[in-house]
């Protein structure tokens, strides 16, 4: 198992990234704190340039992919939305052509935003996993590097994003970090062991994408379908065999939140803080939400990993309040 980024590899991508993408804010927000009955500072990676985290990421892997391979023309990657607008972008940055692969009935508003930034978008599947597995297929027939949706290099540049979280909100007593496939909560895990730190962080999955709860609990990887509408950056039926073994070692532990409280955590970042975001990014306050008493009193970072949800669902959530 390769060990996570050091402190000074995060400080070289974060020299990297940084003229791309500035640092992103966090906030103590009054009326969330009232609400959780702790002191909440929320890290918003939904106010990066691409509505999510992911971005950093994708720079810090094209830079060293074009290193490496300087005569490559084209990459593939499979998504459900974050990761391929990260592809998209860092790839035109650095004079790749992008394909991006998503299953049947993704997000039309992530694919828009997949094509608008140049990629060339193949709907195929009905789930992730049929996604990447015709990715793979087309990047063998059209000779196109496969981006993968975990990787040290897209940790690495993620990191930059939880370095700065660590060091410039107030101490943390807990941090709680959904988990899709892992570069997230990943990048969290380097960036408090880089600095020594101890700080608890609490990974969060969807109570209908438990693949990850189920793994850390069995101490393996345990393979379960994901049926969750809300949080599709979740959507998770095998976790990352690559990011297992640091999540299993860096996690506290992993909470499991419903779709109906996904949902009530969307409407309390709408209500408390005025910020739009996605299934995904709210599980981490809903998470928080179902451990309020455990909390109480304490200083817990959230992080709001993007604000890349479907216009329609988010009114249709906040109507149902």
């Amino acid at each position: 198992m390769p060990p996570l980024p050091s402190l000074a590899e995060i400080e070289s991508a974060a020299a990297l990234v940084r003229p791309v993408v500035p640092s992103t804010p966090q906030y103590s927000w009054p009326l969330l704190n009232a609400r959780a009955g702790c002191e909440v500072w929320v890290k918003h990676e939904n106010h990066a340039p691409l509505g999510a985290f992911k971005v950093r990421g994708g720079l810090v892997y094209f830079d060293r992919l074009r290193q490496r391979e300087p005569a490559l023309c084209g990459v593939i990657a499979a998504t459900r939305g974050n990761h391929g607008q990260s592809v998209a972008f860092a790839a035109g940055r650095y004079g790749f052509s992008a394909t991006i692969v998503v299953p049947r009935g993704n997000n039309p508003e992530k694919n828009s935003a997949m094509r608008a930034l140049g990629a060339e978008l193949v709907e195929h599947g009905e789930d992730f996993q049929a996604a990447l597995e015709h990715a793979r297929r087309l990047a063998a027939g059209r000779e196109l590097h496969l981006v993968p949706s975990f990787h040290r290099d897209l940790v690495c540049g993620v990191a930059v994003s939880a370095l700065d979280f660590l060091r410039q909100a107030p101490p943390l007593d807990a941090v709680y970090v959904p988990i899709g496939l892992g570069s997230g909560i990943c990048a969290m895990i380097a960036a408090r062991d880089a600095l020594g730190w101890t700080t608890p962080i609490i990974g969060v999955a969807a109570d209908r994408a438990p693949a990850v709860a189920l793994s850390f609990a069995a101490g393996q990887i345990v393979t379960h379908p994901s049926t969750t509408l809300l949080a599709d950056g979740l959507a998770c039926s095998t976790p990352n065999a690559e990011a297992f073994p640091h999540i299993l070692r860096g996690v506290a532990g992993v909470v499991r939140v419903t779709e109906e409280e996904i949902a009530a955590a969307l409407r309390a970042a709408f209500s408390d803080t005025h910020n739009a975001i996605e299934g995904a990014a709210a599980a981490a306050l809903a998470a928080l939400l179902q451990e309020k008493d455990r909390r109480a009193g304490k200083r817990v970072g959230v992080v709001f990993t993007g604000g890349n949800i479907d216009s329609a669902l988010l009114a249709q959530v906040l109507a149902a309040a």
